[in-house]
């Protein structure tokens, strides 16, 4: 085995999962840099690395270190010193300051820093109090965070999350692991149960204990619920948390009784194929569920606080002042909405919704100005906004979320001022949000649900819309006729094509707005997809390769998954000399990303898509502008972001693009549904581009078999 010891001049990529690091090392009096490659997780620029391993000659890259082993110390040459601290490692020193800091004291730099501090605001220019603070206490975070470090890395958790750790419990962070090591699954996003139950086994908690039983249910039922579901069946579950705990599943069953009497869960009877099925909900959802239908009934019940109007007469205003002459499943559809209390329009592309929002919002308008628009994303809101010319905001920010009480401003006792609520992309509102959004509209007002049930369900827990359509208990105009304009439109015509079972017509004619390129070779896709967006799309149609064109891939895995995907899009339209390492992901300025949680904090959402405007290594910071907003990421939060070339069509629901490129390939046969790929397929405005095998295409077709969620809105609902 070969040693050798060097600082990190630059780390070129990390991969959070695994800590795999391709890092460049500076050894000591050689001119060329060494590329080491291994598992090294917790390393930074900077860090002076003593490295056990293997050379490797490899085909592609060259030589290679292979690290088997490594230690870390703080960086003693004046150059390794300088790197550490211009990488941003210390709030407060970035380049600027560290090129003055080192050149000022050399290689006792680190030791002023550490133990003489006050030295820097007499020493250097541009370090004044403020500053000073903020280096203090920079240093004394970083050397806590080491701290927290190497006691994760002892009991197996990686050193990635040691900042997340210390930002959630601070200087308690080893008493809080010590305490209940399962407390890090349930606090610290991308830490899971099964590393939390490594910890603790280490720990000595033994695998039979109350606890570990206990957070593993939790855990089971919120790993179900990440899959769509808000109930699941107890013998079904059962199996499940027996997989994951590996202990005797009465234990468990037994476990489910004490969790059900402190309020965390509740299991209940439910009609699954006509047949009682007992099944169990982690409490939010069921509460939810249960108030979804209190709330929809109220609702119903309530008296309307706006006049009854003509139907007949109003529609026939409305399109002569409109100019345009409504078919009669759209009258039918206005006439409920000026009428009832609650409607839902459901239709796929093309069957004028836009066209009835419009007609609805004419005639109530002469009636009420207290009219409120919302959708569930924020580019869902704002094509709402194009679409009616009034205000629509997203769903979160009608309801004002206030951190101080962890919920909605928004609710029952403090309503949403309105007489008429539209809510479009209403396929996209789970279950949770569902619920507090009713309960915030007040008993008078109307309320109308726009939303394509055909497609995907919601990426939170639930399928609300089609619950509610399944019910029977709500109005419903359901369209179903494509209008003449719409008619011309390929991307229209075969969306409704695949939604029907019918294999889409892929004749390649010019001036189309939808094309199928064949390819069998899963290999040669990504190069395909990267030609069309750097070049032949921009030169044939002037579309921006950033603006104008989205990849959506059915997975995220493998070589047409979204992460390979975004990896050779990143390199080829964006490349960066000087690209950010954080908690296991790439960043260049200028990059697409997208958000992929709620994060109320920063008013930011699950899918939502933004740029890469700025990187501030002295202040830890990363500005991302999403929908015109500066949002400000701390580098501690840059594991909420990915990059976005190639994204989900689950996440890209409620968005839309100018140019959508699909790849199709049979390496994806899990995630080929039907609904998959009629929302991908709906999400393009001016073209769509399928790349890939006519199998695929055809299997996806075929198959409705698309997994069903086990809800309870429908009993709720009195189904």
């Amino acid at each position: 085995m070969d040693t050798i010891t060097g600082h990190i001049e630059r780390i070129t990529f990390q991969n959070a999962e695994n800590g795999w690091t391709v890092a460049r090392l500076q050894e000591s009096g050689k001119a060329e840099l060494t590329t080491i490659v291994g598992t090294m997780t917790s390393v930074q620029v900077g860090e002076t690395l003593r490295c056990d391993g293997s050379w490797k000659n490899d085909p592609k890259f060259g030589f290679q270190f292979v690290v088997q082993d490594y230690q870390v110390t703080q960086p003693a040459t004046i150059r390794g010193i300088k790197k550490y601290l211009a990488s941003g490692m210390i709030k407060g020193v970035g380049k600027h300051f560290a090129e003055q800091i080192v050149n000022k004291y050399g290689e006792k730099t680190l030791d002023i820093i550490d133990e003489n501090p006050d030295m820097l605001q007499e020493d250097i220019d541009g370090i004044g109090p403020k500053r000073l603070e903020k280096i203090k206490a920079g240093w004394s975070e970083q050397k806590a965070i080491r701290e927290v470090m190497t006691f994760l890395m002892g009991y197996g958790i990686s050193p990635t999350y040691a900042q997340k750790v210390f930002k959630t419990y601070g200087d308690d962070s080893i008493r809080v692991i010590k305490d209940n090591p399962f407390q890090l699954a349930r606090d610290i996003w991308g830490i899971g149960f099964k590393t939390a139950d490594q910890t603790a086994q280490k720990m000595g908690i033994k695998k039979e204990s109350d606890i570990r039983i206990d957070a593993g249910v939790e855990y089971a039922l919120h790993q179900i619920s990440d899959n769509g579901h808000t109930c699941f069946p107890v013998d079904k579950f059962l199996e499940k948390a027996q997989e994951l705990l590996e202990v005797n599943a009465n234990l468990i069953a037994a476990r489910l009784a004490f969790i059900e009497q402190e309020k965390r869960i509740l299991t209940a009877p439910l009609i699954v194929d006509n047949e009682p099925v007992a099944c169990v909900w982690l409490q939010l959802f069921h509460v939810c569920e249960q108030g979804i239908g209190k709330e929809l009934k109220r609702l119903i019940n309530g008296m309307s606080g706006l006049r009854a109007v003509k139907k007949k007469e109003a529609v026939a205003w409305a399109e002569k002042k409109l100019g345009i002459q409504l078919a009669d499943n759209q009258r039918l559809a206005v006439g409920k909405s000026l009428n009832e209390k609650v409607h839902i329009i459901t239709g796929g592309p093309g069957t004028g919704k836009s066209t009835i929002t419009k007609v609805i919002l004419l005639v109530s308008h002469q009636m009420t100005s207290k009219i409120l628009l919302a959708a569930p994303t924020g580019r869902a809101a704002k094509r709402m906004a194009e679409i009616t010319g009034m205000k629509a905001s997203t769903i979160h920010t009608l309801l004002e979320f206030d951190f101080s009480i962890n919920g909605f401003k928004k609710n029952k006792e403090n309503p949403l001022d309105c007489d008429l609520l539209i809510v479009d992309e209403a396929s996209m509102i789970d279950t949770v949000l569902m619920y507090n959004l009713l309960k915030a509209v007040p008993t008078t007002a109307r309320l109308i649900l726009v939303g394509d049930a055909d497609q995907l369900p919601s990426v939170g827990a639930g399928s609300v819309l089609q619950d509610l359509i399944d019910s029977d208990k709500i109005p419903l105009t359901r369209l179903t006729e494509i209008f003449r304009q719409a008619a011309h439109s390929r991307i229209i015509t075969n969306a409704h094509r695949v939604n029907a079972g019918e294999f889409p017509d892929i004749s390649n004619v010019k001036d189309s707005d939808f094309f199928f390129m064949e390819q069998e070779d899963s290999e040669k896709i990504p190069a395909i997809i990267t030609q069309l967006v750097e070049t032949r799309l921009p030169k044939a149609y002037k579309f921006d390769s950033f603006l104008d064109i989205q990849v959506l891939s059915p997975m995220n895995r493998g070589t047409i998954g979204n992460r390979n995907l975004n990896e050779v899009l990143q390199k080829k339209l964006n490349p960066s000399y000087d690209p950010l390492v954080k908690l296991g992901r790439t960043f260049h300025i200028n990059d697409k990303v997208m958000q992929l949680r709620n994060n109320y904090d920063l008013d930011v959402f699950n899918g939502d898509v933004g740029y890469i405007r700025h990187i501030d290594r002295e202040e830890h910071e990363l500005i991302v502008e999403i929908d015109g907003r500066d949002i400000t990421y701390d580098f501690t939060d840059l594991d909420q972001l990915t990059l976005a070339y190639s994204v989900s069509i689950h996440k890209y629901q409620g968005s839309e693009c100018p140019c959508i490129i699909i790849p199709i390939h049979t390496s994806h046969y899990m995630m080929l549904y039907r609904n998959l790929i009629y929302t991908g397929i709906t999400r393009g405005k001016k073209l769509v581009i399928l790349v890939g095998s006519k199998k695929a295409l055809y299997m996806a077709v075929r198959n409705d078999g698309a997994g069903k969620r086990f809800t309870g809105l429908g009993e709720a609902m009195g189904r």
